[in-house]
């Protein structure tokens, strides 16, 4: 599946070395058009949010956002002002005189750009009128039952009318680059380019619509790509109307990007248009001046972690917490696409593996995706709530205990520690041991699930029998709510948890970036990610060895499901026999791999992609005023993490014949370590670039993964 002419960092061959000063940025206006500006619904959220600030940086004043008005997203996240520049507040004017609401404001994010917000429900009169302007411009039809769809028309005409509005003001001097996220901003391209406003466009799907609903639907997706009848596949599906309003926007842009290259060969065949370029996606990292910081963090909240699961597994807790490993898997409850199907029957076999080998390693795994509940499960509350008081028991003997020794030592005496403590201590004490008994096993769900007989992570635990069973090494919490620190259950954010695990497991079937295992990367955790993710295959073309810097890459491209199962599970069962150091060293490893995920520390990379779409862009929409050779661009410089030069702790290194051995001769093999020496080389790998060879675009071979 050749991508000929697509340009990325995957491939890192072709990125045009102009300078700067070639793009006019203070004579141009950069608009970017999504739904999720100052909207959160799902990660182009995040990649707006985090590219924020290098945009503001390049672009100063000549950057806007323009997105849908929400007053609850407003009011916390967006500080309203008037528009510096006369011709945008002309613009605005232009469409309240005609009752539409427009908003202007700086976004309180890094970077504060400024935001053009339209109300969409002030403006739904219009809709009608709209949908009639839209089939003839672009024969397409929109049914009144989809709210979605119609609230994106109408967001797509009112931006249309703004750039129409503005566009009037420079006289056909081209001035503006207009950039649409995913297909509900797509009618605002298609309006802009029928009614041929002079601004260029580019517009950029994070995934397609219809890949999406593929992969949820246990499609076999990537082996028939050429396969697939589009049209009928989304009639069936009944997104027939959004799918010929994504593709209509593909092909009406200027220029076509996606996030990776998988998706760049997905989008070949769903859409029927090659991308122009690929343009990974980046972090902002915090980064700490000492390396122990993010250990010490990992360390704070692994211990809240630990409390949690006393409570949880109270009358149960017969395993030892300072050899418990905490998995987990986050993200949207998308069953099939984010690889909760593999990661379950995975767990199975893994709980097999560790009581075979008699291990005294415990797996706990959290499963945070949110689902339909209607409330905490009583059980779960009760187990925090004898927890607390065990707690407060435990303290109120300690402190009456510490008397007695205080006064006895300043009496000179050994204290009797047979009489230190009274019979109503004994008493007290028998009575919180017997307050933990239950008869129940720790329940696998923190909530009541409204659908529990058909919810699949429910039907999948029951199949494969992990119950929570003191004989399982391998025990299942089911958290189906997004994280919070208000919580009274888990009192924790995303992050806090993230930082208290040990390895978070993404082996999704379907991800065209993948946040998840990039955000777990800068806080310094391992995870698992997939060669069918963006971030795996832009980790598995940057590292040479992505294991020894925790980045395990599950083939879920060349190989049966099945075998997929058996991979994760030896990633899994590697870890877990890992001693504590082997595992440190392997986070200071993966924290350093957050370089490659920075905008600001690779922003000037990352941001030269964008520059070329935007030049290429202006080229294609004023071919007489800016010019860029057609052929292939100039070959460019990449960059790649060697495989770390001591030993690494990686499942096929520190693997030994038998899984009975101690933990100090593990560290014995770890005597070649030096942690700064090794930091000192990856900071001059990724400074130092070399050239790489040639790379065909868009193939992928069966790579053999070093694990």
């Amino acid at each position: 599946m050749p991508l000929s002419r697509s340009l990325s960092m995957t491939s890192l061959n072709g990125l045009p070395q102009w300078e700067d000063e070639d793009l006019p940025v203070e004579d141009l206006l950069l608009f970017e058009v999504s739904w999720e500006v100052t909207n959160k619904v799902g990660g182009i959220y995040t990649v707006i949010q985090t590219k924020a600030k290098i945009t503001v940086d390049e672009w100063g004043e000549n950057f806007f956002m323009v997105g849908p008005y929400y007053e609850h997203n407003v009011k916390t996240q967006v500080e309203l002002c008037e528009p510096p520049n006369p011709a945008i507040k002309k613009a605005m004017d232009a469409l309240r005189c005609s009752g539409c609401q427009v908003y202007f404001g700086r976004w309180l994010i890094e970077g504060s750009p400024y935001v053009v917000l339209f109300d969409i429900g002030a403006s739904a009169w219009n809709l009608d009128r709209w949908k009639g302007e839209f089939w003839g411009a672009a024969g397409i039809g929109l049914p009144y039952h989809d709210r979605e769809a119609n609230d994106s028309l109408i967001f797509g005409s009112l931006t249309a009318w703004f750039f129409k509005e503005l566009t009037d003001q420079f006289q056909g001097t081209p001035s503006i680059i207009a950039h649409f996220h995913e297909w509900q901003a797509g009618a605002g391209l298609i309006l802009c380019r029928s009614r041929k406003l002079p601004l260029a466009t580019i517009f950029t799907t994070h995934a397609t619509l219809l890949g999406r609903y593929l992969c949820a639907g246990s499609a076999d997706f990537y082996n028939n790509l050429d396969k697939f009848n589009v049209d009928k596949e989304a009639g069936e599906r009944q997104i027939y109307h959004r799918y010929c309003m994504e593709r209509a926007a593909v092909h009406c842009a200027h220029v076509f990007t996606t996030v990776s290259q998988i998706t760049a060969i997905e989008a070949d065949h769903m859409l029927k248009r090659k991308p122009d370029v690929v343009t990974p996606n980046g972090l902002n990292v915090k980064k700490f001046s000492a390396m122990h910081e993010f250990q010490n963090l990992h360390s704070t909240n692994k211990g809240r972690l630990q409390e949690f699961i006393r409570g949880h597994f109270y009358g149960h807790l017969d395993f030892s917490l300072e050899k418990t490993l905490f998995f987990f898997i986050a993200g949207r409850y998308e069953f099939m696409n984010k690889g909760a199907d593999i990661f379950l029957e995975s767990l199975s076999r893994l709980n097999f593996l560790l009581r075979v080998h008699k291990r005294d390693v415990t797996v706990v795994v959290f499963f945070i995706m949110p689902a339909k509940t209607n409330n905490f499960n009583v059980e779960t509350l009760k187990g925090q709530a004898i927890r607390k008081q065990l707690w407060d028991t435990a303290h109120s003997v300690k402190e009456k205990f510490g008397k007695k020794l205080y006064d006895a030592l300043l009496k000179g005496e050994i204290p009797d520690m047979n009489k230190i403590l009274d019979r109503d201590d004994f008493t007290i004490m028998k009575r919180a041991i017997y307050g933990t008994q239950r008869q129940s096993l720790p329940p696998v769900t923190t909530h009541n699930m409204l659908d529990d007989s058909t919810d699949p992570i429910l039907i999948n635990i029951r199949r494969i029998g992990l119950f929570n069973s003191r004989t399982d090494r391998v025990k299942v919490i089911f958290h189906p709510e997004f994280l919070s620190s208000t919580s009274p259950l888990l009192p924790m954010d995303y992050e806090e948890f993230v930082r208290g695990c040990h390895l978070g497991v993404f082996p999704s079937y379907y991800e065209p970036w993948g946040y998840t295992p990039g955000e777990c990367t800068v806080m310094g955790i391992p995870s698992v990610t997939t060669n069918l993710s963006g971030f795996g295959c832009f980790m598995q073309d940057h590292v040479a060895d992505p294991a020894a810097y925790g980045i395990y890459i599950l083939d879920r491209r060349f190989r049966s499901a099945d075998e997929s199962c058996n991979q994760l599970t030896q990633f899994m069962f590697g870890f877990c026999q890992q001693s504590r150091r082997q595992r440190v060293i392997q986070r200071n490893r993966t924290e350093r791999l957050s370089d490659l995920l920075d905008w600001r520390y690779l922003g000037r990379v990352r941001e030269a992609y964008y520059m070329h779409a935007r030049h290429l862009a202006l080229s294609r929409a004023f071919p007489d005023l800016f010019k860029m050779d057609p052929t292939a661009p100039p070959r460019t410089e990449g960059f790649r993490f060697p495989r770390p030069s001591s030993v690494p702790p990686s499942p096929s290194a520190s693997v030994h014949s038998t899984p009975h051995h101690s933990d100090e001769e593990e560290e014995g093999n770890d005597e070649r370590y030096d942690e700064e020496e090794e930091a000192e080389k990856d900071r001059q790998n990724i400074k130092e670039p070399f050239t790489l060879g040639e790379v065909p675009h868009g193939e992928y071979g069966n790579r053999e993964l070093q694990h």
